[in-house]
């Protein structure tokens, strides 16, 4: 459709979080941030370095946060169980979700202290590396989490095209003028939804509801 010819064709989480401080937060108005808080949120993730030591903790930090609720997530989930962690790993982070934090914590601060840079020892790395490697082979790719994964993508594409076609529904913040900026609004509402929000959403425009006779 030639009228969203200019809008972004990828989306990027990291991205549309340097958006939301930038540009939606505080009635459109934006935080204000500093350069170093906005590299930060940017380069949080694997394909770009920050250029903060600042930066580089949140990296890290982000990592550490990610591995370990996976796990959890996992559990609750009843796609993996304790036991299943590779053995190696568990002996060196630790075999509870607060001691892996705790540890993996503890080794940053002591690793990088009086260094150029912020970053695990080469031990905890490893482990740290080990059980990503796992959850990749395990979780991210296991069949039950793939078998989600077409559903998700249903909903979140069904959104989209919904508000774009009708942008009457969207909430009064996310409505232009232009309507070039429609996408980007869109997109912008869809993404700050929760799971739950989301689905819901969904249901109400895609699914007939039963009625009395």
């Amino acid at each position: 459709d030639d009228r969203w010819r200019d809008a972004p064709r990828v989306f990027k989480h990291n991205e549309q979080s340097l958006r939301v401080v930038d540009c939606i937060e505080y009635n459109g108005k934006g935080l204000n941030l500093t350069w170093e808080v906005r590299d930060g949120i940017l380069c949080h993730t694997e394909e770009e370095f920050p250029s903060t030591l600042e930066g580089e903790i949140v990296r890290i930090a982000d990592r550490i946060a990610y591995i370990n609720h996976d796990i959890d997530d996992a559990v609750r989930g009843g796609i993996i169980s304790t036991g299943d962690l590779p053995p190696h790993p568990v002996e060196v982070l630790g075999r509870s979700h607060g001691k892996r934090v705790n540890n993996m914590v503890m080794d940053m601060i002591i690793s990088s202290m009086d260094e150029d840079k912020i970053g695990l020892s080469e031990p905890f790395q490893k482990a740290a590396d080990e059980l990503r490697d796992f959850l990749f082979q395990r979780v991210y790719t296991d069949s039950v989490a793939k078998a989600e994964e077409p559903k998700a993508k249903i909903v979140v594409k069904s959104l989209f095209y919904h508000y774009l076609e009708r942008p009457g529904e969207l909430p009064e913040e996310f409505r232009v003028e232009n309507e070039r900026e429609l996408p980007i609004k869109v997109c912008d509402y869809v993404a700050g939804m929760t799971d739950r929000y989301a689905i819901r959403k969904y249901e109400e425009f895609s699914i007939p509801k039963s009625w009395m006779v």
